[in-house]
């Protein structure tokens, strides 16, 4: 699995304090993910931001 911040991130930063482990805020104040694939342990947390993001920005694959 692989997570990616699309361009509706309005910065609330639920996804960093849900999976901080994939997921920083930028210097421009929007979320990214981590670079390659999700380690296992962790891919539970990356859904669970998924699912809690006001504006659907974050895409798992």
């Amino acid at each position: 699995m692989k997570a990616r911040v699309n361009e509706n991130c309005i910065g609330c930063g639920l996804c960093v304090s849900t999976c901080p482990q994939v997921f920083e805020m930028t210097d421009e104040g929007v979320a990214k993910a981590m670079e390659g694939t999700l380690p296992t342990d962790v891919a539970g947390a990356a859904l669970d931001a998924q699912s809690g993001c006001p504006v659907g920005a974050i895409e798992i694959e």
